[in-house]
């Protein structure tokens, strides 16, 4: 009963709080073509779920705490974290994120459907509660760092109904349930709440994975402001000193360009690292992950379970049941096709180009000419084969006798005589079976930071014809049938396993999108 009451007189406060912003909020956000439905909506009334407000009991917190909000793109997770008595925040409840748009990395321009990456601050008034999209926030971007660094575009949301255009797209009853704890907080007194994007979870391992992406440097000084709050669970204060992000401290706030480092964050740093390097040591690949428009948690899709297993082969517990968000409502699923594609894992070089491996070479088929090798004589179809006539000097003049030929390309080296032939053993055919398979890698030039030109350059391997490139009579003919070989054999992983579907690789920009 006094949870009830709590919730009711928290109801009061929210109305009266939200009532002059309400209609500011309404004409003014327009995130994934947001906007306000027919009349005023109650849903932004909605109490927390008393599943939560226990929760939030166990851990020692109250409704109106603080928060912070952090979301990764990879994983599709959003966390929300309160603020406890001792000043440090804690993890309140994990949140599978349905959907959202584009690729890993930060949003550069109007149109681009990416979703932002970065640190930014959502007041009240960024707070839309008659969406037309159930509920939502504005990010606020761009903030100082994306108009330092020329970025463009507006209205990225955080909603309800899984449909993306450069924003982060929950189910109805996720937004409805982080919508009531933001108001709540906004409640108890807190002026603005952070949040922070980022690409993937920024451990050791990803930016390992993830050190020749073209995206690695933002990525980096993202990790900054990572560090500090994992390492002292405080909010960073942030700055932007020419085009980076700048974390730290009351001097970070005063706009320090070099703020003090923390003892315990810059012990965090060394940590990390010193394991980078010894993962690096060991032959960890660089990797670039591609999508075809972005992502959404497995846990949303028609076969689940409650752990799903990673690249590295091991289960990973989920913070939240596969089974009760599997019947949310999900509403209009933007681009399904995409997001049934997933995501693939393509191993890249120092400069971000992909790496493939194309097969070694096969061994000649046996010939005639061969078979009278074999037997110690040559015919004359071996003779005209390597250039030289019955005197044994080639086409120069010059003797070739005594001189080996297994540096010439086609050339057969005669096996010596025995009074028995050699019969393959079971060693034989194992070391040429080996040696047949061995992989031969080939760096592919280009596809510096464009996802779209990782496509045009795999061609067949995601289902995208290419343009056929004019034969010429003689290159071709040597060339087609190596190149054909290696791109069969790109190095790819999908992240999760699950049924197989069509692969359609287009990165398809829709130009009514306004995100």
């Amino acid at each position: 009963m006094a949870v009830r009451r709590f919730a009711v007189a928290s109801l009061d406060r929210a109305s009266r709080l939200l009532a002059p912003v309400v209609v500011a909020a309404a004409l003014t956000l327009g995130g994934c073509q947001d906007g306000m439905i027919n009349g005023a909506s109650t849903r932004s009334l909605t109490p927390i779920p008393p599943q939560t407000l226990s929760l939030m009991q166990t851990k020692g917190m109250q409704q109106g705490d603080p928060i912070l909000i952090r979301a990764y793109k990879k994983e599709a997770e959003m966390e929300v974290w309160k603020r406890g008595t001792d000043g440090r925040y804690a993890l309140l409840k994990t949140y599978p994120i349905c959907r959202w748009s584009g690729q890993l990395g930060p949003k550069r321009k109007q149109g681009d459907r990416q979703a932002p990456e970065g640190f930014y601050t959502i007041t009240p008034a960024q707070m839309n509660p008659n969406s037309s999209y159930y509920l939502s926030f504005d990010t606020g971007f761009p903030n100082a760092y994306d108009r330092a660094n020329g970025s463009t575009g507006n209205y990225l949301m955080v909603h309800g109904t899984c449909s993306s255009a450069g924003c982060f797209a929950m189910t109805d009853a996720s937004m409805s349930e982080i919508y009531a704890v933001a108001r709540e907080a906004f409640a108890g007194g807190q002026r603005a709440f952070q949040f922070q994007s980022y690409p993937f979870r920024m451990t050791a391992s990803n930016m390992t994975k993830y050190r020749n992406d073209p995206n690695a440097p933002f990525w980096r000084n993202l990790k900054e402001g990572a560090d500090y709050f994992e390492a002292l669970r405080d909010e960073p204060k942030v700055g932007v000193c020419g085009t980076k992000y700048v974390f730290g401290g009351a001097d970070a706030a005063a706009g320090s360009c070099t703020p003090k480092v923390d003892p315990l964050v810059a012990e965090k740093r060394a940590h990390d690292n010193h394991e980078i390097a010894e993962l690096v040591a060991k032959g960890t690949p660089a990797t670039r992950v591609v999508y075809d428009d972005g992502g959404g948690n497995p846990v949303f899709r028609a076969e689940q379970s409650t752990a799903f297993a990673n690249l590295s082969g091991t289960e990973t517990e989920l913070p939240y049941s596969a089974k009760d968000y599997g019947r949310h409502n999900l509403g209009d699923v933007s681009r399904p096709e995409s997001l049934a594609a997933g995501p693939r894992e393509i191993e890249v070089d120092a400069k971000g180009r992909p790496v493939m491996l194309a097969a070694a070479p096969e061994a000649p088929i046996p010939t005639k000419a061969a078979a009278a090798l074999g037997k110690g004589g040559k015919s004359d179809a071996a003779k005209s084969d390597t250039g030289k006539s019955d005197t044994g000097k080639s086409d120069t003049g010059k003797s070739d006798a005594g001189k080996p030929d297994a540096g010439k390309p086609g050339a057969l080296k005669p096996e010596a005589r025995t009074l028995m032939a050699k019969q393959p053993g079971p060693a034989d055919d194992d070391a040429k079976a080996t040696e047949k398979a061995k992989p031969v890698r080939i760096a592919v030039a280009g596809a510096d930071d464009d996802p779209s030109a990782y496509q045009k350059l795999l061609g067949k391997v995601f289902n995208k014809e290419t343009a056929p490139v004019p034969a010429t009579p003689t290159a071709d003919a040597v060339v087609a049938e190596p190149m054909k070989a290696a791109a069969h054999n790109v190095k790819i992983a999908h992240v999760a396993p699950r049924s197989v579907h069509k692969v359609t690789t287009a990165l398809r920009t829709d130009k009514s999108d306004k995100d």
